[in-house]
């Protein structure tokens, strides 16, 4: 075996994505508000972008107009030096650094503070008249429980973890304190301290929760406390006959205990759970108009993005500048160029496919959702001429205002089930027709889910019984025999 440097000649082909490819299709996947601030992002990192609200612009217009100063006579006086800016911050690969980069980095403090369940739960525990010991023990529970208030851990698995904390504790005093270990009675002593605590029902392992906030309001002698403590399992399954039967009632009078079952919080924790506001803006707006549905852009407030003038002018004088000021100038102008054509893109494809989703859901709009027609993220994309995967991008967590109310942009899209007329019915408009059938049903007569198959066959539309059940189930409709009002 030889060894040494050897050359080879070959061809091969590679798949390689311009980085700007990547970026283009990043702002295609941006709702509004993260475009507008990405946009922000790009002004403060590129010198040769303009983010002008079109507020400012008016009054800088009319600013103008009434000092009646030339351009030039107004920059030599009031701006900055840019042409020393310009030179100065600049780096070996064309990347702003120092206040640009710095500030590319820094995101802006939002000061919120909320409390969630345990810090409300923690709270009522310093306010008990608690030992040391107890209050270890408190934390411990408080640990293991979960957002939706109930208990996460068993018994003996909070005895064992508190015991590991008094462990902790005395190996870090390095001490021999002695302290004896907690004992299950102690345990069984804090659970009913923590669960008497606020919201009725934390603290609970099961149907503990309907049982403690039954307790609560002082109905320890009521029917549906009965039925909760002694026939759960019958009372969930609706058992109606069987629990008349077990406890000498008429099956009508059990359905009308457990209905009050219905006012309970089965999470009760849930109250307090610190989940974040979602605020959403349409990123377009479908409007009537003398009998024609209008598309519109509904980015009105955001910025718009030009070029610099300033630095347009310094950038045609390259006589000043060496090899490496060019070639940052020329890197920072045509990414500002590139961008500015990348955003109008994104406008334009935004328009073509909520465009289309009018016309193809005209029906939708003028009817209501039983009109749905299906459609698929590939029938846009050959009508529209682009990639199924940009469709895909474009209506990802993007919504729209319309009469029929806001509404994510993938609303549009669901499959089809076919009718005897040779046109399909969306699957989602089926969900619907099944809900209002479902509302619509006589009580002590409810609908079978092979009956619900024969009104859809009426209608024209094929669909069977397993698909029924299935869509029944996305809704949380229970069976017939569930639904049933004696």
């Amino acid at each position: 075996m030889k060894t040494g440097l050897h050359q080879h000649v070959g061809l091969r082909q590679d798949l390689r994505i311009n980085p700007r490819l990547y970026q283009a299709m990043d702002l295609l996947y941006m709702p509004l508000l993260d475009l507008e601030q990405h946009l922000k992002q790009e002004l403060l990192g590129n010198p040769f972008l303009e983010m002008i609200e079109p507020e400012e612009e008016v009054q800088a217009t009319a600013a103008e107009q009434q000092n009646n100063k030339p351009e030039k006579e107004a920059k030599a006086e009031d701006g900055p030096d840019w042409e020393n800016i310009l030179l100065e911050d600049r780096t070996e690969h064309g990347v702003p650094s120092g206040s640009y980069s710095d500030a590319r980095e820094y995101v802006e403090p939002v000061t919120v503070e909320s409390k969630d369940l345990i810090d409300y739960l923690r709270d009522q525990t310093r306010m008990l008249d608690l030992n040391p010991r107890q209050q270890l023990l408190a934390e411990e529970f408080l640990g293991n429980i979960g957002e939706d208030g109930y208990l996460q851990a068993d018994v003996e698995q909070i005895l064992k973890g508190a015991n590991q904390l008094l462990e902790e504790h005395e190996a870090e005093s390095e001490q021999d304190l002695n302290v004896p270990p907690y004992t299950m009675s102690e345990i069984e002593e804090m659970l009913r301290i923590i669960q008497q605590l606020d919201p009725p029902g934390t603290g609970a392992r099961n149907r503990e929760c309907l049982v403690l906030q039954l307790e609560n309001q002082k109905r320890t002698e009521s029917l549906v406390y009965r039925l909760v403590k002694d026939a759960f399992d019958d009372l969930i399954a609706h058992r109606w006959s069987d629990l008349g039967k077990r406890f000498g009632l008429a099956p009508d009078e059990v359905q009308r205990a457990a209905d009050e079952l219905a006012r309970l919080d089965p999470k009760p924790g849930l109250q307090y759970s610190a989940a974040n506001d979602a605020y959403i803006i349409p990123d377009l707006i479908v409007e009537k108009i003398d009998d024609k549905y209008h598309v519109f852009l509904n980015d009105s407030g955001l910025p718009r993005l030009r070029i610099s003038k300033t630095y347009q002018e310094i950038a045609r004088d390259k006589k000043k500048y060496d090899s490496e000021s060019k070639e940052f100038i020329n890197q920072r102008l045509n990414s500002a160029h590139w961008m500015i054509q990348a955003i109008e893109q994104r406008r334009q494809t935004m328009l073509k496919v909520m465009n289309f989703i009018v016309d193809r859901q005209r029906e939708f709009f003028e009817k209501g959702i039983d009109h749905l027609r299906p459609l698929t993220l590939r029938e846009v994309a050959d009508v529209i001429s682009m990639h199924e995967s940009t469709v895909s991008r474009v209506t990802n967590e993007k919504y729209v205002q319309t009469p029929r109310g806001l509404l994510p942009l993938k609303f549009f899209f669901s499959s089809g089930l076919s009718t005897t007329t040779g046109e399909d019915a969306s699957a989602r408009s089926i969900k619907s027709q099944i809900q209002k059938m479902v509302n619509d049903e006589p009580p002590k007569n409810p609908l079978t889910d092979q009956q619900i198959v024969e009104m859809f066959e009426r209608k024209g539309v094929r669909i069977a019984r397993r698909t029924v059940a299935k869509y029944r189930d996305q809704l949380g409709i229970l069976p017939a025999r569930m639904r049933k009002r004696l």
